[in-house]
Order: structure tokens, then C-alpha cells, then sequence
């Protein structure tokens, strides 16, 4: 289990390295996971150092109190508590075994918003392909209802009040390495490894919970 408070701790994936091969490739996973979301929790690590007050709060709790930090600080905090949230929960939505579509409740309510799961898979690859530049893009929901949003570099769905329950990470170290530009050719091969399972157990806890 993650550590939920400072200091916080690089918990290994839920998978192994090359487990979503040949969809993601294993250096990539590598990089990503060791380097990037490293550099961030070492970040964050080093920031709330001097912020005893906010050391014994939970990521989401950080990400959505921003006001209480230090208006020098913030900035700083903000940016890698994001990148340490975002980098979890993209990881953590993703299986080597993978079922390829959603059910249950998740799928009823993709269908009665978007009419058919090509369609969703149409409009959240469109959602991905407009981030300019570093981003993500996202599948919330929103006072019960799902919506495709985007956020630039290490911003979360959390300071927009509303519930995450899917990522696709498109800056450009998620795939140059298997996919060199062709973030399109990248979004389509992370549709093979989405964990449907885990986005219709948090949409059920989600739906449940009045905004």
C-alpha cells in the first residue's frame, strides 16, 4: 500500500515492467515509473520538508486545499503533489489484463452519455490529441454526470471538484520511445490496456457520493 502522507514513498506497479507489452514497451514503463515519478515525490518530499503543517495531509487533500500553502510555495507544491497524483493514478488504471471495454454501471452510463463505446473512444482520443504540449486527458464525473475534460502539465480533475475515474498521460516521455510522435498510434494502443475493472468500481463509489 502507498504511504498516504509525507514522507512519500515510490510503491512498485501493480504489474511487471514489460506486463503491457507490446502496447507500452518495458523501458518506457521503466523510465517513467523510476525516473519521472521519482523526481516528483523526491520533489514533493523536499518541498513539504519545510511545511511541517501539511505533512501529515494525503495527496487529494494537498491538491484540494491549495489556499492554506504559502503563496511562494505554492507553485512549487502544487506542481509535483500533481505530478506524484496524476503519475499513481494513470499507472494504477492500467492491466496486462485487460477485458478492452467497459460494463456494469461504467457502461451504461458511457452509453446513455456518448451513445456507443466508439463513439467515447472517438471523443476521449480527440480530448488526448488536443493537449497542447504536456497534459492529460481525463474521464470524470461530474455531479453524476461523466464528462472527457483535459489538464495542462500536472493540473488534476481534484481542483476542479470533480472525480476522476480514467487517465491517458500524453506527454511526450509516456511514449516517445515506443511511438516517437505519433501520439495517436500511442493513444490507441493504451485503449488494450485500460483496467475497466478498477474505473467501474470507482465510478460505483463515485455515483453514490452527492457533489
Amino acid at each position: 500500500m502507498e504511504k498516504n502522507c509525507y514522507p512519500f514513498e515510490n510503491e512498485p506497479l501493480p504489474y511487471s515492467f514489460d506486463a503491457l507489452e507490446p502496447f507500452i514497451d518495458e523501458k518506457t514503463m521503466y523510465l517513467h515509473h523510476n525516473r519521472h515519478l521519482q523526481t516528483y515525490i523526491n520533489n514533493l518530499n523536499t518541498a513539504l520538508k519545510k511545511n511541517c503543517f501539511l505533512q501529515n495531509m494525503s495527496l487529494t487533500q494537498i491538491l484540494r486545499r491549495s489556499s492554506i500553502i504559502p503563496n511562494n510555495q505554492r507553485a512549487e507544491i502544487m506542481n509535483n503533489a500533481g505530478g506524484v497524483f496524476n503519475h499513481r493514478f494513470f499507472f494504477n488504471m492500467m492491466s496486462p489484463s485487460s477485458i478492452k471495454t467497459p460494463f456494469g454501471n461504467l457502461e451504461k452510463a458511457i452509453l446513455a452519455c456518448f451513445n456507443s463505446f466508439e463513439q467515447f473512444k472517438e471523443k476521449f482520443s480527440a480530448a488526448a490529441m488536443s493537449v497542447f504540449g504536456s497534459g492529460y486527458a481525463w474521464l470524470v464525473l461530474d455531479k453524476g454526470r461523466l464528462r472527457i475534460i483535459t489538464t495542462a502539465n500536472q493540473n488534476t480533475p481534484l481542483q476542479l471538484g470533480v472525480a476522476p475515474l480514467l487517465c491517458i498521460d500524453v506527454w511526450e516521455h509516456a511514449y516517445y520511445l515506443k511511438h516517437y510522435n505519433m501520439r495517436a498510434d500511442y493513444i490507441k494502443d493504451w485503449f488494450d490496456v485500460v483496467d475497466w475493472n478498477k474505473a467501474e468500481a470507482l465510478y460505483n463509489t463515485y455515483r453514490n457520493i452527492k457533489n
